[in-house]
Protein backbone atom coordinates (compact mmCIF):
# COMPACT_ATOMS: atom_id res chain seq x y z
CA UNK A 1 0.00 0.00 0.00
CA UNK A 2 1.74 3.43 -1.16
CA UNK A 3 0.60 6.19 1.66
CA UNK A 4 1.67 9.48 1.46
CA UNK A 5 1.55 12.55 3.95
CA UNK A 6 0.16 16.01 3.15
CA UNK A 7 1.12 17.61 6.02
CA UNK A 8 0.35 21.81 6.43
CA UNK A 9 -1.46 23.87 9.32
CA UNK A 10 -4.66 24.10 7.73
CA UNK A 11 -5.80 27.04 9.82
CA UNK A 12 -8.51 26.99 7.59
CA UNK A 13 -8.49 24.43 4.64
CA UNK A 14 -8.88 26.38 1.40
CA UNK A 15 -9.98 24.89 -2.39
CA UNK A 16 -6.16 25.32 -3.17
CA UNK A 17 -5.47 22.86 -0.54
CA UNK A 18 -8.75 20.59 -1.19
CA UNK A 19 -7.62 20.62 -4.98
CA UNK A 20 -3.83 19.30 -3.95
CA UNK A 21 -5.36 16.57 -2.02
CA UNK A 22 -7.81 15.48 -4.62
CA UNK A 23 -4.68 15.21 -7.24
CA UNK A 24 -2.52 13.58 -4.99
CA UNK A 25 -5.38 11.25 -3.54
CA UNK A 26 -5.13 9.87 -7.02
CA UNK A 27 -1.66 8.70 -6.74
CA UNK A 28 -1.66 6.90 -3.99
CA UNK A 29 -3.25 4.27 -1.60
CA UNK A 30 -3.57 5.75 1.55
CA UNK A 31 -3.39 10.00 1.75
CA UNK A 32 -2.76 11.44 5.69
CA UNK A 33 -3.70 15.25 6.15
CA UNK A 34 -0.77 15.83 8.81
CA UNK A 35 -2.29 18.58 10.59
CA UNK A 36 0.24 20.58 12.40
CA UNK A 37 -0.64 21.59 15.64
CA UNK A 38 2.12 24.76 15.14
CA UNK A 39 1.44 26.73 18.20
CA UNK A 40 3.89 29.60 17.26
CA UNK A 41 1.48 30.09 14.05
CA UNK A 42 -1.40 31.31 16.38
CA UNK A 43 -4.24 29.73 14.76
CA UNK A 44 -8.11 31.03 14.43
CA UNK A 45 -9.23 28.02 14.72
CA UNK A 46 -8.31 25.12 17.05
CA UNK A 47 -6.39 22.01 16.23
CA UNK A 48 -10.31 19.79 16.79
CA UNK A 49 -11.73 22.55 14.72
CA UNK A 50 -9.28 22.13 11.80
CA UNK A 51 -9.28 17.84 11.76
CA UNK A 52 -13.30 18.63 11.69
CA UNK A 53 -13.00 20.30 8.59
CA UNK A 54 -10.68 18.39 7.09
CA UNK A 55 -12.48 15.61 7.96
CA UNK A 56 -15.48 16.87 6.16
CA UNK A 57 -13.93 18.04 3.16
CA UNK A 58 -12.22 14.59 2.16
CA UNK A 59 -14.89 12.51 2.92
CA UNK A 60 -16.17 13.52 0.34
CA UNK A 61 -12.85 13.33 -2.04
CA UNK A 62 -12.24 9.83 -0.73
CA UNK A 63 -15.59 8.32 -2.27
CA UNK A 64 -14.76 10.58 -5.59
CA UNK A 65 -11.22 9.32 -5.78
CA UNK A 66 -11.69 5.77 -4.02
CA UNK A 67 -8.66 6.68 -1.75
CA UNK A 68 -8.20 6.39 2.17
CA UNK A 69 -7.81 9.72 3.34
CA UNK A 70 -7.62 10.60 6.81
CA UNK A 71 -6.65 13.23 8.95
CA UNK A 72 -3.68 13.17 11.55
CA UNK A 73 -2.51 15.88 13.77
CA UNK A 74 1.05 15.52 14.55
CA UNK A 75 3.60 18.24 16.59
CA UNK A 76 6.96 16.34 16.17
CA UNK A 77 8.99 16.46 13.05
CA UNK A 78 7.50 15.78 9.76
CA UNK A 79 9.67 13.14 9.22
CA UNK A 80 8.82 11.75 12.13
CA UNK A 81 5.00 11.98 11.51
CA UNK A 82 6.09 10.21 7.88
CA UNK A 83 7.41 7.18 9.76
CA UNK A 84 4.06 7.24 12.43
CA UNK A 85 1.73 6.65 9.57
CA UNK A 86 3.72 4.84 7.23
CA UNK A 87 4.18 7.35 4.48
CA UNK A 88 6.99 6.77 1.80
CA UNK A 89 5.89 10.15 0.28
CA UNK A 90 5.57 13.85 1.51
CA UNK A 91 3.27 15.52 -0.62
CA UNK A 92 3.90 19.67 -0.90
CA UNK A 93 1.92 21.64 -2.84
CA UNK A 94 3.38 25.27 -4.64
CA UNK A 95 2.39 28.26 -5.61
CA UNK A 96 5.25 30.51 -6.51
CA UNK A 97 8.90 30.46 -6.87
CA UNK A 98 9.00 31.97 -3.31
CA UNK A 99 7.29 28.06 -2.02
CA UNK A 100 9.83 26.58 -3.86
CA UNK A 101 12.92 28.07 -1.83
CA UNK A 102 11.64 26.82 1.32
CA UNK A 103 10.70 23.80 -0.15
CA UNK A 104 13.78 23.11 -1.55
CA UNK A 105 15.68 23.59 1.61
CA UNK A 106 13.10 21.66 3.50
CA UNK A 107 13.57 18.35 1.51
CA UNK A 108 17.07 18.78 1.70
CA UNK A 109 16.87 18.39 5.58
CA UNK A 110 14.27 15.75 5.57
CA UNK A 111 16.37 13.57 3.11
CA UNK A 112 19.40 13.78 5.77
CA UNK A 113 16.68 12.79 8.33
CA UNK A 114 15.48 9.85 6.24
CA UNK A 115 16.65 9.47 2.66
CA UNK A 116 14.10 7.00 1.98
CA UNK A 117 11.31 9.12 1.97
CA UNK A 118 10.59 10.70 -0.98
CA UNK A 119 8.91 14.14 -1.60
CA UNK A 120 6.56 15.38 -4.42
CA UNK A 121 5.32 18.40 -5.54
CA UNK A 122 2.49 19.51 -7.26
CA UNK A 123 2.15 22.52 -8.59
CA UNK A 124 -1.62 24.59 -7.45
CA UNK A 125 -4.01 24.91 -10.18
CA UNK A 126 -3.95 28.23 -12.17
CA UNK A 127 -6.88 29.48 -10.24
CA UNK A 128 -5.98 28.51 -6.82
CA UNK A 129 -2.31 29.89 -7.04
CA UNK A 130 -3.01 32.95 -4.87
CA UNK A 131 -5.02 31.78 -2.26
CA UNK A 132 -3.16 31.16 1.35
CA UNK A 133 -5.05 30.62 4.25
CA UNK A 134 -3.11 33.88 5.74
CA UNK A 135 -4.73 35.68 3.34
CA UNK A 136 -8.41 34.47 3.45
CA UNK A 137 -8.76 35.01 7.06
CA UNK A 138 -7.03 38.52 6.80
CA UNK A 139 -10.03 39.22 4.03
CA UNK A 140 -12.38 37.39 5.53
CA UNK A 141 -11.61 40.06 8.90
CA UNK A 142 -11.89 42.93 7.08
CA UNK A 143 -15.31 41.78 5.98
CA UNK A 144 -14.32 40.56 2.64
CA UNK A 145 -15.73 37.78 0.95
CA UNK A 146 -14.12 34.51 0.49
CA UNK A 147 -16.60 32.45 -0.39
CA UNK A 148 -14.81 31.84 -3.95
CA UNK A 149 -11.63 30.41 -1.86
CA UNK A 150 -12.77 28.43 0.91
CA UNK A 151 -15.89 25.23 0.75
CA UNK A 152 -19.05 26.76 2.08
CA UNK A 153 -18.70 24.83 5.53
CA UNK A 154 -15.76 26.82 6.34
CA UNK A 155 -16.81 30.12 5.32
CA UNK A 156 -19.66 29.79 7.35
CA UNK A 157 -17.26 28.74 9.65
CA UNK A 158 -14.82 31.53 9.25
CA UNK A 159 -17.92 33.83 8.94
CA UNK A 160 -19.46 32.43 12.84
CA UNK A 161 -15.17 33.03 14.08
CA UNK A 162 -14.99 36.10 13.73
CA UNK A 163 -18.50 37.30 14.63
CA UNK A 164 -19.79 38.45 10.90
CA UNK A 165 -22.59 35.91 11.13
Amino acid sequence: MRTALYPGTFDPITLGHIDIIRRAAVLVDRLVIGVAINRDKGPLFTLEERVAMIEGECAKLSEETGTEIVAHPFENLLIDCAKDVGAQIIVRGLRAVTDFEYEYQMVGMNRALDSSIETVFLMADLKHQAIASKLVKEIARLDGDVSKFVPSAVNEALLERLGKK
